[in-house]
């Protein structure tokens, strides 16, 4: 039998409430690759990242790590090998932010505690987020900008196989947003697997290199970004007329015009 590599689902879905969030999805993510899931309001996003980092269990269907369904890893091993950041991750204490990007590191921990391998984790981490600055300040005094990228080094610090990230935009400034896209990049360029929610539409043409589109819980289309991100998809997720153009350097961009429905 041939063990298929990578993280995977296979017919999941899943019911909140009474509402079904996700209905029959079915695909296989690769590492190596930035892949980006966009659709409307409640089409099942956040829900999806819940289900691949092993936080929801769903009522139908498989979540699989290289052909191993995630329910039989240990919670020890999951968090060594996906990293989740949610799209509100509320701090209820205080403290310092080194401390606070220093808690990714605690799945790798052994008996010993911190190592000189986890300080410099933690280091790259916080350098590559742009908060090194604010090592020794309280997360509580930080603006919710600066403590998106704090959580965003959290993740970073534990050195994820796979990352998946709800919204990792929300609150930053431009300049920040384009560092933590090319973050992303970077990290799928190392080998790391991806997955990323975002609502715009023009950052996920910058750096998607698949896009996955979901409405009320269904795929909608899912492969490489280019094939995906049209005209006539984006009508059909969102309900909504675009004009998608190129730049000078060939980078795509989109221009919503008009509801469609």
């Amino acid at each position: 039998m041939t063990v298929k590599l990578g993280l995977a689902v296979d017919r999941l879905s899943l019911t909140l409430g009474q509402n079904r969030v996700l209905d029959t999805v079915s695909m296989a993510f690769a590492r190596g690759r930035v892949t980006v899931v966009l659709g409307p309001n409640g089409a099942g996003k956040s829900s999806l990242l819940d289900c691949l980092a092993g936080l929801r269990l769903p009522d139908a269907g498989t979540v699989q790590l290289d052909g191993i369904a995630i329910a039989a890893l240990d919670r020890r091993t999951r968090a060594q090998r996906i990293g989740l950041l949610p799209q509100s991750a509320d701090v209820h204490w205080n403290v310092d932010v080194a401390t606070l990007v220093g808690l990714g590191r605690f799945p790798h921990q052994g008996r010993w505690g911190e190592t000189p391998a986890d300080r410099e984790a933690v280091a790259r981490a916080m350098a590559a987020t742009d908060v090194t600055a604010y090592a020794t300040r309280g997360v509580n005094h930080l603006s919710g900008g600066e403590r998106g990228r704090v959580l965003l080094a959290r993740v970073l610090a534990g050195e994820p196989e796979w990352l998946l990230a709800d919204e990792p935009l929300a609150s930053l400034d431009p300049a920040h947003q384009l560092d933590v896209l090319d973050r992303l990049r970077g990290i799928a360029a190392d080998g790391a697997g991806v997955i990323v929610v975002l609502h715009d539409l023009n950052q996920a043409a910058r750096v998607a290199d698949d896009i996955l589109m979901l409405r009320e819980g269904k795929v909608i289309a899912f492969g490489p970004a280019s094939d995906v991100l049209t005209e006539a998809r984006i009508a059909e997720t969102y309900g909504v007329a675009t004009h998608i153009g190129r730049t000078a350097d060939g980078q795509a961009f989109v221009i919503p015009i008009r509801r469609t429905g």
